[in-house]
């Protein structure tokens, strides 16, 4: 029956003769040194259009959903307290309301939908 130093010398012998042949190919064929340093310079030896690409999908990822949430979780039920509206009418003159102002975000409109910001976030990705 072998013992463990005998298996222990037989499986160190097998891995020797795998490893040091390719040990002595690698020694055999010399790198110039000029093809083993990167470009000029850190810059063009990264791959800037592959980091500018997931940079665009990683904010497009991010700020895509931020743009089409609705801004008022409440808006649509019962206890909304931003559905208030204040109005008021003064001889013949028109009525003066609130209900103009507060209308995009009582009725569940987003940021991408308000009136002013809403043109604006069409410049954002996503």
């Amino acid at each position: 029956m072998p013992s463990l130093r005998t298996a222990l010398a037989l499986t160190l012998t097998a891995a020797a003769s795998v490893v040091a042949p390719a040990a002595v190919a690698a020694a055999a064929t010399p790198v110039p040194l000029a093809d083993a340093l990167p470009a000029d310079s850190v810059a063009d030896a990264l791959p800037t259009q592959y980091v500018l690409g997931a940079l665009g999908s990683a904010t497009a990822g991010g700020v895509g959903p931020v743009k089409h949430l609705t801004l008022d979780p409440l808006s649509g039920t019962g206890t909304d307290p931003l559905d208030n509206a204040v109005g008021t009418q003064v001889a013949d003159f028109r009525p003066v309301s609130t209900a103009g102002v507060t209308a995009p975000l009582t009725g569940g409109g987003s940021l991408s939908t308000l009136p002013v910001a809403g043109p604006l976030t069409a410049l954002l990705p996503g």
